[in-house]
């Protein structure tokens, strides 16, 4: 019995060297040492799902299904009132009051962001902030110029992945500036107008008198012999030293924000915010966490292949402009709203089913119990909905531009299972 409580009393004593006045327990003594790290997959999984979504404590029914992306670096602020005009709605009626476009009606007061779509300000812009925009899924970037007496001193852009406060964007629109790179020339190609130009030029240069045609005929003959071997030492000089300035151009000039002509861009690069007129505004790729991919470049450099987010491969001219990188807010498309109410702020109405409307309301309505009538799915216009080819084939005056048309069917299945 002594020995045991005298062996108690040195475990004790041993277990407080350090603090003669503290005493642990055994439960104490089981929290005071330190637990085994949990494992790195455990770590990520809480991370990623701590970090994308934020959900609410099921204290109301309309909290038990909400589910919002986290964004933590978004402005908390009002927008520049400036860069903003009144929504003005019509509640899916056209100018003699009838309903054209069902289930819209109601939903809070907004403020449309006027976006610049067109990136023609040169020079660099500083990002102020990232901000919200109620009129769309992607977030957007408030840039500042650097240029002074700039006719666009702020503007809103749409904001790629990645980009943050205190990054610096640019727009190449109007070419790369000579001093960017040195040893590299733009050469871009010339349009319609500027080709008849020199074609026309070239023919005012060629009617000369017969004489003087033949000496620069001459001079072109035994000039190549006499300099092809002096030509052929520096000729892979100046490809290395060309290769070099544009490896130089494609590293300050392919960021995330950034704008430049179609046929700068290499070949893998995810792109958005895609024009299809030279001179208009980006049109294409500008929903939250979409991109296209530019496939492959034109020989003649005309056109340059871009895939799309639906799988179509179309040409595009070469001086079109894109903006580098994919558009921002990608877990969008995973949110919940909660409960319909939610819906009815966004300004969406109840959705009514053609099956549950009467016969003369709809093609799928009536009869006994749930039963389409042995229809295909139509409209309640009678149009065909689901497998209707809408589009004209290219070989029937349909779009000449699209290269690869998008899957439907069993080849979207397909391409759904190989990503």
């Amino acid at each position: 019995m002594l020995g045991a409580l005298y062996g108690r009393w040195t475990y004790r004593s041993l277990l407080t060297a350090n603090h003669p006045q503290r005493w642990f327990s055994k439960s104490s003594l089981k929290l005071a040492l330190p637990s085994p790290p949990p494992t790195a997959s455990v770590l990520d999984s809480l991370v990623q799902k701590s970090q994308r979504f934020k959900t609410y404590k099921p204290v109301t029914p309309g909290l038990r299904h909400l589910r919002r992306p986290i964004n933590a670096h978004l402005y908390q602020g009002r927008p520049v009132r400036l860069l903003t005009v009144a929504q003005r709605k019509t509640g899916g009626r056209n100018c003699h009051g009838k309903i054209t476009v069902r289930s819209r009606g109601g939903g809070h007061r907004r403020r449309l962001r006027i976006i610049d779509f067109t990136r023609s300000e040169p020079g660099p812009q500083d990002v102020l902030r990232i901000e919200y925009d109620p009129g769309r899924s992607a977030h957007i970037a408030l840039i500042k110029s650097r240029v002074p007496n700039s006719t666009k001193p702020y503007s809103y852009i749409l904001a790629p992945e990645g980009l943050r406060a205190g990054d610096v964007v640019q727009s190449f629109r109007q070419g790369i500036p000579e001093d960017l790179v040195p040893g590299f020339v733009d050469k871009p190609r010339p349009s319609r107008k500027e080709a008849q130009k020199e074609r026309a030029s070239q023919a005012q240069n060629s009617a000369v008198s017969s004489l003087g045609r033949m000496e620069p005929l001459l001079s072109s003959r035994v000039a190549p012999m006499a300099s092809a071997s002096s030509a052929s030492l520096p000729l892979t000089a100046a490809n290395s030293e060309a290769s070099l300035s544009l490896g130089i151009l494609r590293t300050l000039t392919l960021k995330p924000g950034n704008v430049l002509p179609l046929r700068l861009i290499p070949t893998g690069t995810l792109i958005h915010n895609i024009c299809l007129d030279p001179q208009g505004k980006g049109i294409l790729v500008r929903s939250a966490g979409s991109y296209a991919q530019v496939v492959a470049h034109d020989e003649k450099g005309k056109y340059t292949q871009v895939r799309l987010m639906s799988g179509e491969v179309r040409n595009i001219l070469q001086n079109c402009c894109a903006t580098v990188g994919t558009v921002s807010n990608g877990d969008w498309k995973n949110r919940s709203l909660g409960k319909a109410g939610r819906s009815r702020w966004l300004g969406r109405r109840p959705h009514v089913r053609g099956m549950a409307m009467n016969a003369c309301d709809h093609p799928h309505g009536g009869g006994r119990g749930k039963s389409k009538g042995g229809k295909d799915p139509r409209s309640v216009w009678g149009w065909l909905t689901k497998g209707k080819r809408t589009r004209r084939p290219t070989d029937k005056d349909g779009n000449k531009m699209v290269i690869h048309q998008r899957p439907r069917g069993k080849d979207k299945g397909k391409q759904r299972a190989s990503h």
